[in-house]
This record gives structure tokens, C-alpha cells and sequence, in this order.
């Protein structure tokens, strides 16, 4: 019903406060693709404590205005700029630069060859 399903997006949502947006090589593939599987498994768990009659604490519009707030006091290079978080490791620097060489053409001994983990749906970017 619908006050289930109310209730089930604020508790999902409430779980998921001032997570940062920090693409390796401004790509959406690593980190993203694991924070989504797990924003589905928190949805599906949320929407199952819901029909089970597991009352959310804070109602979802209250919920929506301060997920608002903490998403304007994070930090500008926690916002899918590719400058914080796991991005600016030493490694996902790395990884960036071995991609831009790749994309480049730059590096014919290595044209094509992406690093693990890194596939075709890496080129979409945020």
C-alpha cells in the first residue's frame, strides 16, 4: 500500500545519507556499479521491513529535505568530479591515465586492453 511505500523509501533513503559520488576515471563503472547493487539491496530489504510492519522513524518528506542539506554540505570533490574519495587514490589515478592513453590511441602496445574491471560500459560518464 502506499503509507508501505512511503515508508519504505525513507528508511532506504535514510541509509544511503552523504554517500560520495567518486568515479575511477570519471567513469561510472567502479565504485558506481557496487553502490547500486547495493542501494537495490537496501531497497528490497527496506520495502520487505515495510510490509512487515516495520514503522519508519522519520517520515520520507522530512527525510527528502535533509538528504537535500547533506548533499549541499558535501564537499564539491565528493560530487562526481572525479578530485575525491576512491577517484584521487594512487590507483585510480593510475588507472585513469592507463584509460586516457588507451582512448588516446597513445599507447599501441596496449590499444584495446582495459585494466581489470574496467569494460566497454566505462565509457559513459556522470
Amino acid at each position: 500500500n502506499t503509507k508501505q511505500a512511503l515508508g519504505a523509501a525513507s528508511l532506504a533513503l535514510q541509509n544511503s545519507f552523504g554517500m560520495t559520488c567518486d568515479p575511477i576515471a570519471n567513469r561510472v563503472e567502479a565504485p558506481c556499479l557496487g553502490k547500486n547493487v547495493m542501494a537495490a539491496t537496501n531497497a528490497i530489504s527496506c520495502s520487505n521491513m515495510a510490509m512487515a510492519g516495520y514503522r519508519h522513524l522519520i517520515p520520507l518528506d522530512e527525510v527528502l529535505v535533509a538528504m537535500k542539506a547533506v548533499g549541499e554540505q558535501l564537499p564539491h570533490e565528493l560530487r562526481c568530479t572525479g578530485k575525491g574519495g576512491i577517484s584521487a587514490t594512487p590507483t585510480a589515478r593510475a588507472i585513469e591515465a592507463k584509460l586516457k592513453d588507451n582512448d588516446d590511441g597513445s599507447n599501441d602496445n596496449n590499444k584495446g586492453a582495459r585494466p581489470q574491471g574496467i569494460g566497454d560500459a566505462s565509457k559513459i560518464q556522470c
